[in-house]
């Protein structure tokens, strides 16, 4: 291996394989266990037109897309700087996944010129230094009014370390003050945090999503006693959703 090889390259180059566990699956039939929480984020937060111009960055092996389709939204494509995820979602014919570097996608783009842009588990592989450039070329290509969906790792969960350091590629993590931070000061009108909870859909969701309902309670419980604060809006979940609008 040559010693001069970026750390970024030699992880993307084998991102799927070196893991012990598979980030893609053989068929179309292993999206669906994601496919009530992804249909339920596209219901919720993406745009209401189904005709927007969506663009996903970091869109692995395209299980967003393929649901959004799925909803509809027929204009929506992805770029991701893994060759393997890209490979994967050919093979799971699904079209409009390219490879590539995510600035340089953006940057190729006209003003003005998308009305959502998705980064799912993407941002937290950025320095802050990388982030700020890659804020405001978001901000650049969204239309007046067009939304970015961000997923990423939350600094503010009790396990906070199992996701930031879940991928050696991860740089930071985030609380809902400092994601709304960096997107304020950039420009963003909006900004709104979510929990990644349970979404119910059966007894066995259901019965997670008590169990989440009583030790979330419990952690805000902590919180108040150690502070004497029973106002504050908390997000505990491992993950936290940002919608931020132009």
């Amino acid at each position: 291996m040559d010693p001069n090889t970026s750390y970024r390259s030699r992880i993307y180059s084998t991102y799927v394989n070196a893991r012990n566990t598979a980030l893609a699956p053989e068929s179309l039939e292993g999206l669906k266990p994601r496919a009530v929480y992804l249909t339920h984020l596209i219901r919720s937060h993406f745009p209401d037109n189904r005709q927007s111009d969506v663009l996903e960055l970091g869109c692995g092996h395209g299980a967003m897309i393929y649901f959004a389709r799925k909803e509809g939204y027929v204009n929506i494509g992805g770029v991701d700087g893994s060759p393997e995820q890209v490979a994967a979602a050919r093979r799971l014919g699904i079209a409009g996944v390219d490879e590539g570097d995510l600035m340089q996608a953006l940057a190729a783009l006209p003003d003005e010129s998308k009305d959502c842009i998705v980064a799912f588990d993407v941002i937290e592989h950025f320095t802050r230094d990388e982030l700020i450039r890659l804020v405001d070329e978001v901000r650049r290509v969204l239309r007046p009014g067009g939304r970015w969906i961000i997923h990423v790792p939350n600094g503010e969960s009790p396990f906070a370390g199992r996701m930031r350091y879940w991928d050696i590629t991860h740089e930071l993590a985030f609380t809902h003050t400092s994601i709304g931070q960096l997107l304020h000061s950039s420009g963003f009108s909006e900004v709104r945090s979510y929990e990644d909870a349970p979404i119910p859909h059966g007894f066995k969701s259901f019965v997670r999503w008590l169990l989440w309902r009583f030790f979330r309670a419990m952690l805000r419980l902590y919180i108040a006693a150690e502070t004497g604060d029973t106002e504050s809006d908390c997000i505990f979940s491992q993950n936290l959703l940002a919608v931020a609008k132009k």
